[in-house]
């Protein structure tokens, strides 16, 4: 979901920064609700955890650029599920820039638009989570229909977001306008693939009962809220 360079130029990266900020204002608040709830220690564990797999997720799955950004197997939803928003919003945060600094610095200047394209989406699932899946229901419980749902929710405000930045920074002529349609046509197949890995990673963490209480997971993966 990087947005390539020159997508966004000049005084309209202003916007961007103010997004971002938001984000993570919004992100800080979340971080000091599950601290205040689980525990510095908890939260801080899990960010990391988020943050290496985020970093991994980045560099080492697949990726490829089309259209005006590229698609990426981010697996937001997987990383809420098993860590909580406030970790998972750590985690995207600090491997995204981490990838920049060491990986991909050209990547920088659209920092602000990155972390706002793949925080704004978490945030949005966090609150779709609680709409859908019932107080009594743990993670590890969940059906195909709410994974999918889920999946859907944070890919599909991650194509939307992405399409603002094409948009507002390169207005709709046609070239414009197909690049954005290819980009969303190729970034919608990972909904085909992450509610399949959300539901096997909850499998798995079903044997793993003695976590319950650790802080190492969000303490809604095994138990009912």
């Amino acid at each position: 979901m990087h947005i390539e360079p020159g997508i966004v130029n000049g005084a309209k990266l202003i916007l961007s920064y103010g997004t971002a900020a938001a984000a993570g204002v919004y992100g800080l608040k979340q971080g000091w609700d599950t601290a205040k709830q689980q525990g510095l220690g908890a939260l801080a564990t899990r960010a990391a955890m988020a943050t290496a797999a985020v970093f991994t997720f980045f560099q080492i799955l697949p990726h490829f650029p089309v259209g005006v950004s590229e698609v990426h197997f981010i697996l937001g939803s997987t990383l809420f599920l098993l860590l909580g928003a406030a970790p998972a919003a750590f985690g995207l945060a600090l491997g995204l820039l981490l990838q920049g600094m060491f990986f991909a610095p050209f990547d920088l200047p659209q920092y602000g638009m990155n972390l706002t394209t793949i925080l704004v989406p978490l945030f949005a699932l966090n609150m779709l989570a609680k709409k859908i899946i019932a107080p009594d229901t743990a993670y590890v419980d969940l059906k195909y229909t709410q994974a999918l749902a889920l999946s859907t929710a944070y890919q599909g405000g991650v194509v939307a977001w992405v399409a603002f930045w094409a948009f507002y920074g390169q207005g709709f002529g046609a070239a414009n306008i197909a690049a954005v349609s290819s980009f969303g046509a190729a970034y919608m197949m990972v909904v085909l693939i992450e509610p399949l890995a959300d539901l096997a990673v909850l499998a798995a963490a079903k044997s793993l009962r003695g976590l319950s209480g650790s802080g190492l997971v969000t303490p809604r993966l095994l138990n009912a809220a």
